[in-house]
């Protein structure tokens, strides 16, 4: 059988992200205006890498030093060399549980992307039963290059954005309350 990155949904999936984000609320305080669950773990039955996605949002993603060593108290070091500049972005130290914290600026449109996608998926279970296949699909890719791995999930990112993008003016959508 060959090796397969993509694990199928874990009903403890939540309780990881509760524990993580239960330790991070308690040291960030204030300084974080909203914890959430992102990413394909936070989507009851859809196959993911078995990563937890945690975002946090801020009020100022440039005041690195507000939040920046509160994360680090969690077990989380932080990656300066991401590129994507829309977020900060930590990952578990060695030894711990596989969680990538994104940290994004409160009311951006990365933020508010994270959680449309999520919502969306949670909402429309074929498109993300659509999403589990594509990933599936592709999962060869994450043993040699992970960059052309997200590429080539690209066109049905965007596709399912524009759909969530329609939903959210028909259904008035806004983010909920805050997961932490």
């Amino acid at each position: 059988m060959p090796w397969d990155p993509i694990s199928d949904y874990d009903p403890a999936w939540p309780s990881q992200f509760e524990t993580a984000a239960r330790s991070l609320r308690e040291a960030l305080g204030h300084a974080a205006t909203r914890i959430d669950h992102i990413g394909s773990t936070s989507v009851p039955g859809l196959a993911a890498k078995p990563i937890i996605d945690l975002q946090i949002s801020v009020p100022d993603l440039a005041a690195i030093d507000d939040y920046r060593p509160a994360i680090e108290t969690c077990g989380f070091a932080w990656r300066p060399d991401n590129p994507d500049l829309t977020k900060r972005y930590f990952r578990e130290l060695p030894g711990r549980s596989r969680t990538h914290v994104h940290v994004r600026q409160a009311g951006s449109f990365a933020e508010q992307a994270a959680l449309l996608f999520r919502d969306y998926l949670r909402a429309y279970p074929l498109a993300a039963q659509e999403y589990a296949a594509v990933k599936r699909d592709h999962a060869y890719l994450l043993a040699s290059d992970r960059s052309a791995y997200v590429e080539a999930k690209a066109p049905f990112t965007w596709r399912v954005l524009q759909e969530a993008h329609l939903w959210a003016q028909q259904t008035g959508w806004r983010p909920g309350p805050a997961d932490f």
